[in-house]
């Protein structure tokens, strides 16, 4: 009996080594060794923690409603294709700690730049923490998905307007960038970042609006986009 329970410890303890052993391979950007289908994996959650995508051009997560909630066959590209199109536009906003930049194609932030510290790598340079490059992909992403009526929602690819200030002045202690998004899907998404003096926090507020008289079912999605590289100077 004790041969036997050893066995089964051992087997567990080389099933769990295997497994441990991809998600680092997946963590430091390579391909699984073993299980080659988990490398690409999602976690998403709605309204909730978020989740890691390794790739610049993250798409839209699948929801977490009940099946007979989802959007037709297709789902996210379904979405995707009935979402307006328009130009992008990225410009600066700066505190007295902060250089941001943002995207008006889905109200991203894709830049954030540290006026009081110092790069890891170069101490000549800010640190920059979220970025949108050539060398560096790192960013937050926020939308909506599913529901009960169908038809694509606002997501992190939908155009929106832009109003608010770019600086923050010597006589204001905080300042609001509103992002606005036509009605997509019935739904109307209204995303606030608010920046104040000598925080380095950014608060983000997403706001819906049901532009029918039916009613809907949406979700918040949330998800972190990097790529695979090792960040300089880790």
């Amino acid at each position: 009996m004790n041969d036997i329970r050893r066995t089964i410890l051992w087997v567990t303890f080389g099933f769990s080594m295997v497994l441990l052993w991809d998600q680092w391979q997946i963590y430091n950007g390579h391909k699984a060794t073993f299980f080659q289908g988990q490398s690409a994996k999602v976690d998403t959650v709605m309204a909730a923690p978020v989740a890691k995508v390794t790739t610049s051009d993250a798409s839209v997560p699948a929801s977490a409603v009940p099946a007979s909630a989802l959007l037709p066959a297709g789902g996210a590209a379904v979405a995707e294709a009935a979402a307006p199109s328009a130009p992008s536009e990225r410009f600066t906003v700066s505190t007295d700690v902060l250089n941001l930049r943002f995207d008006t194609r889905g109200g991203t932030l894709v830049g954030s730049e540290f006026l009081k510290y110092g790069d890891t790598a170069d101490h000549a340079k800010h640190f920059v923490l979220l970025d949108d490059s050539q060398n560096r992909v790192y960013l937050a992403q926020s939308g909506v998905v599913s529901g009960a009526v169908p038809g694509a929602f606002p997501t992190h690819k939908t155009p929106m307007t832009v109003t608010g200030p770019r600086e923050l002045t010597d006589d204001a202690n905080s300042l609001q960038i509103r992002f606005e998004s036509a009605s997509v899907g019935g739904i109307k998404l209204v995303k606030t970042y608010t920046l104040k003096r000598g925080s380095y926090a950014v608060a983000v507020h997403h706001a819906l609006t049901n532009t029918t008289d039916a009613p809907i079912e949406p979700q918040l999605y949330l998800q972190l986009v990097r790529d695979g590289n090792k960040p300089a100077g880790e």
